[in-house]
Parts: structure tokens; C-alpha cells; sequence
């Protein structure tokens, strides 16, 4: 559901963030990278960012896997009071981000990550 998932609005305004907006979106990517974190081993690089292109704000996740390919989740705000990710949603995409790191890493391993022969 998350990996390599941009999650956008579809109202076609351009949403303007002031400084306080910048803040809270930015305390909140921090929020789900740090639970994201705390779901996975140390070997999985975890990072956020929050940008503005000419549609506007756009927040992301991401999660290299030790191996195989990186996962992400983006957040493009549909109105200005969809700015925050609440404690639910948090906890749902760190989860869903932790997950799809660990499938990445699962299918890059193939075979090899199979037990041996007893």
C-alpha cells in the first residue's frame, strides 16, 4: 500500500504553508520517521522531507532497505486544514512503510534467505 505510494489531493489549489505550517508538518514527518525507526533494525536508513514544487506542499518518507529497493509514501495536503498527520495515521504509515522495507528486503534476498537443509 505505501511503497513507492504518493498520496495526493486533488482539489486543484495550491496550498500555501506559512513558517507555523512548515513547523507542524515537519514535527509530524519526524513523528512517523521516528516510529518507522523503532520498527526496524539499525541497517534500514530512514528519512523524511517536506518540499514545494508548483502544486504545491509535498511531504515524504522514505525507507532504504539494507538490500533491495527503497520504499516511500508521500503527502500532498488536499486543503489547509488537512495539514497534520494525526496519531493514527502515523502509526499506519510507519507501519506500512516498515513493512514494505522488510518485503523489499525479503525479495531481494530470493532464495538465499532460505534456512538450510537440516
Amino acid at each position: 500500500m505505501y511503497g513507492n505510494t504518493s498520496f495526493s489531493g486533488a482539489s486543484g489549489t495550491v496550498i500555501e504553508l506559512s513558517p507555523e505550517d512548515r513547523r507542524a508538518i515537519r514535527s509530524d514527518l519526524t513523528r512517523v520517521a521516528a516510529k518507522t525507526r523503532d520498527l526496524l533494525p539499525g541497517e534500514y536508513a530512514v528519512g523524511a522531507e517536506l518540499t514545494t514544487s508548483s502544486e504545491g506542499p509535498e511531504a515524504m518518507i522514505a525507507v532504504q532497505p539494507p538490500v533491495g529497493q527503497p520504499v516511500s509514501a508521500g503527502y500532498r495536503p488536499e486543503s489547509e486544514t488537512d495539514l497534520r498527520i494525526d496519531d493514527e495515521e502515523c502509526s499506519e504509515l510507519a507501519r506500512g512503510l516498515a513493512a514494505s522495507a522488510a518485503l523489499q528486503v525479503k525479495q531481494a534476498m530470493g532464495d538465499a534467505s532460505a534456512a538450510p537443509a537440516q
